[in-house]
């Protein structure tokens, strides 16, 4: 079988740029004190991430196999007539964040945290029920997208089913818990909500790009 291509990004060492070869890759680290360094699979994806920051790279996946061409035939494309929200935490629990962005352009339209004492699951639960609100105070008729099944059921129920206990460390993001379930309870929205595809589209558009 032949050997996959791989390109290196090096955005700090003797020499940045991409490379075709490991050997020419590890030559422009080595020795080289905080060298930042990534392979991909394709130059497009390298040079994408040469341009970018280390930061948003770093510990993530960026080796996954390509979908195949029946399975983005059988899902299509994104709608990008959308937002996407996400959510990420560091610890379950840990420090929690959650964002709402254009699927397309992927322009921050909200961002809350970082808060104390959450988990992933809060997160993409109060950034789904975020953008609905969102999306109905603009009066869009744009869907919205989401990774997690979980804060899909959590929304159909208007309910928080998390097992996280309330502590004097996390009161706000229960506060924003109990806020998200009035609201759920309050109110009425057209918004379709949509799970997205991560295994034919990638990562969403809001991820975070901490896994």
């Amino acid at each position: 079988m032949a050997k996959k291509e791989k390109f290196y990004t090096v955005w700090k060492g003797h020499n940045p740029g991409i490379y075709t070869s490991w050997k020419d890759c590890k030559a422009a680290i080595s020795n080289y004190k905080g060298a930042q360094y990534k392979s991909f699979t394709t130059f497009e994806a390298a040079k994408k991430a040469f341009n970018g920051n280390y930061d948003d790279y770093k510990g993530k996946k960026t080796n996954k196999p390509m979908p195949s061409k029946a399975l983005l035939q059988k899902i299509g494309q994104p709608n990008y007539h959308s937002i996407s929200v996400d959510a990420a935490s560091s610890g379950n629990p840990g420090i929690m964040e959650y964002r709402g962005v254009d699927t397309k352009t992927k322009k921050e339209l909200f961002k809350q945290g970082p808060f104390k004492q959450g988990t992933n699951n809060i997160g993409e639960f109060l950034a789904l029920v975020h953008g609905l609100a969102f999306l109905k105070q603009q009066n869009s008729d744009r869907i919205i997208y989401t990774d997690s099944k979980t804060a899909m059921s959590w929304v159909r129920k208007k309910n928080c089913n998390s097992k996280l206990t309330e502590t004097p460390e996390n009161k706000e993001v229960f506060d924003l818990v109990r806020r998200a379930i009035s609201w759920l309870q309050k109110n009425t929205y057209q918004t379709t909500i949509v799970k997205w595809e991560t295994k034919a589209w990638g990562e969403i558009p809001a991820d975070f790009g901490r896994k």
